[in-house]
């Protein structure tokens, strides 16, 4: 083919965004001699067929696509079948790769073999069969002292009890494999991906502050700045889909409920909605590009002029929206269009978050995005408001809140990135059963009939609010919604110390007050932003409030601490605090090297891609 000669277009992906696929090898080894590497193949393979199936069936990304798996082409047992194994990795793009054995094997030569161009990058694990007569034990010891030695982590499982190799795996390796394959998944399909900065520095926020060094190093990501100019510029071009915004205007008009306000506006409030929409609409155009507009055909018929560049997008996985002030003070906020964003479906039917950082905090963003991809839901970014403890209740109302929140509880509000999603109980919705937020998300992205169910109970339980004209001269509509009370959530926030990232961790549960207690909060605070109440465990809201660090937190549904935990373990990134039980932490073995320091530990290996 002449490439010369060829037109430029819009290539499609399978996905919305470019890149490959996040990709796990499963590396069986074993003893090479003569008979013994015969007495164990086909229970080793066995092995292999266990993990594979198991990280098929249960892992996956936030748009329900699952991670590949690929296997060695044969059982490793020395530097040439090392080497094959390698080469076949490298081909497939391998990003993880666990090491499975249920006898002994020659553990260094086959690390070194296996330790090609790029892999220092992979996530490491090793799975060795705890049994008395093939003592996988030995070998995953052995074989874990070299990756220490060689300072390259690695997850080390092994069953507490004697394992039996007939039926599924047991539940704790089951567990941490699972837990690893996820994580690693989520590393792997960060990397290659943008940060879109639409804007800058927000009212001299300093999470606003995007460091792109620190994207890059720790997380393997890039990132496109564009000036908020460019949306003004689209839509004094009219360089959107505008069926899609007639499309869109029906849906919210005919399903949710609106406050335009009272007395002179800025925009009549139908003016006010299509502004609103055309924000949200280019802003996903500019994370992921839009076929439509490199279309000339499509640009004749609905009155703009088709740009192949422009209509690329950022690749952007994740964006932020600088907003305040020198947006808001002339044009609609960006409120709606953060809440449809990140929420799990819009005019268009159900589909995963479009991840927005209000006020362009990329450091709470990078929480959203991790969350999001060891979850598979939606992400509450929040202003961590106000603590109020069970005496200014009291004080306040006259109520007594001690039995609903003996500890207080953190009003978590912010009117823009909330998911519409927090308006409903998801967990209630999907099951009467207690199920991990995981399943939930599996069950619902599998389930047409729950999609629906989530929408509907989402929209009406949402009210879109015309914004305070005091803070947001141009206007706005902002989501309204109560949180219910009794859902696990996970709070999280990532800190830039000097050029050094840390996150905190905690886990809690939202409350639900008194209708008259919220209410009174409510009116005292901003009645048009969304409400969660939520108290963390094992701390007082007071003792939260105290430590975490800036105003911003980010908020998952599910107890999903332990996950970010290992992932962050996976990035090099430190935890300077959490609240998870101690079983549930799963970090490589190159951690109890060092104490189980976190700082010392991850000091010592650098960021991920540096």
């Amino acid at each position: 083919m002449n490439r010369l000669n060829k037109e430029r277009c819009f290539a499609r992906t399978e996905r919305n965004l470019a890149g490959h696929v996040p990709t796990i090898a499963i590396t069986p080894v074993a003893d090479g001699r003569a008979g013994a590497y015969e007495s164990n193949c086909e229970r080793t393979w066995r092995m292999v067929e266990k993990v594979r199936k198991l990280i098929l069936d249960n892992v996956r990304l936030p748009d329900g696509t699952a991670p590949r798996v690929v296997t060695a082409p044969e059982i490793v047992y020395g530097a040439r079948t090392g080497a094959l194994a390698q080469a076949c990795y490298a081909r497939e793009g391998v990003s993880a790769n666990i090491w499975v054995s249920r006898s002994w094997s020659y553990s260094d030569e086959l690390m070194s073999a296996c330790q090609g161009l790029g892999s220092s990058e992979w996530q490491q694990a090793a799975y060795g069969l705890n049994q008395t007569d093939r003592p996988g034990a030995v070998w995953l010891k052995a074989f874990c002292a070299a990756m220490d030695e060689k300072e390259r982590p690695i997850f080390a499982i092994y069953n507490p009890d004697l394992e039996s190799e007939e039926g599924e795996l047991p539940s704790y390796v089951a567990e941490r494999l699972f837990r690893f394959s996820r994580c690693a998944a989520a590393a792997a399909e960060m990397r290659g991906k943008n940060y879109l900065s639409l804007g800058g520095v927000s009212m001299g926020i300093i999470g606003s502050d995007v460091r792109r060094n620190t994207l890059l190093q720790y997380l393997g990501m890039g990132t496109v700045s564009v000036d908020m100019v460019a949306i003004k510029g689209r839509i004094d071009n009219e360089f959107y889909d505008h069926e899609e915004l007639e499309k869109a205007f029906r849906f919210m008009k005919r399903n949710f409920k609106f406050d335009f306000g009272s007395g002179k506006r800025p925009l009549s409030p139908d003016e006010l909605l299509r502004q609103c929409i055309l924000i949200t609409m280019i802003t996903r155009d500019l994370m992921i590009g839009n076929e439509k507009l490199a279309d000339a055909a499509i640009g004749r018929k609905q009155g703009f002029k088709a740009d192949v560049e422009y209509a690329q997008g950022c690749n952007a996985i994740l964006a932020g929206t600088q907003g305040q002030r020198a947006w808001t003070d002339l044009y609609p906020n960006f409120d709606l269009t953060e809440s449809m964003l990140n929420s799990s479906f819009d005019w268009n039917g159900f589909r995963a978050p479009f991840l927005v950082a209000t006020e362009n905090d990329a450091k709470n963003g990078i929480g959203m995005l991790a969350a999001a991809l060891v979850s598979g839901m939606p992400q509450l970014f929040a202003d961590i408001r106000t603590n109020w403890t069970v005496e200014s209740v009291k004080k306040s109302t006259g109520k007594n809140i001690s039995k609903i929140a003996p500890n207080g509880f953190i009003d978590k509000r912010n009117s823009g990135a909330g998911a519409l999603d927090y308006a409903v109980d998801v967990f209630k919705l999907v099951s009467g059963r207690k199920m991990s937020v995981q399943e939930a998300a599996d069950a619902i992205r599998n389930n047409p009939k729950l999609q629906d169910k989530i929408l509907r109970a989402a929209v009406a339980g949402t009210r879109y609010m015309a914004a305070s004209l005091e803070y947001f001269p141009g206007d706005g509509l902002s989501s309204h919604y109560r949180t219910p009370g009794g859902i696990p959530m996970t709070a999280y926030r990532y800190n830039v110390i000097g050029n050094e990232l840390t996150c905190s961790i905690v886990e809690g549960e939202t409350v639900a007050l008194p209708k008259d207690v919220a209410d009174h909060v409510s009116r005292v605070t901003d009645r048009t932003w969304p409400e969660t109440y939520w108290a963390p465990r094992g701390m007082s809201s007071f003792e939260y409030m105290s430590r975490i660090g800036p105003n911003h937190d980010g908020n998952s549904f599910g107890l999903i601490g332990a996950d970010l935990v290992t992932l962050n373990a996976m990035l090099r990134i430190p935890v300077d605090m959490h609240n998870i039980p101690g079983r549930q932490i799963f970090r490589p073995t190159i951690w109890d090297r060092f104490g189980g320091d976190d700082f010392r530990v991850c000091e010592k290996l650098g960021p991920l891609y540096r």
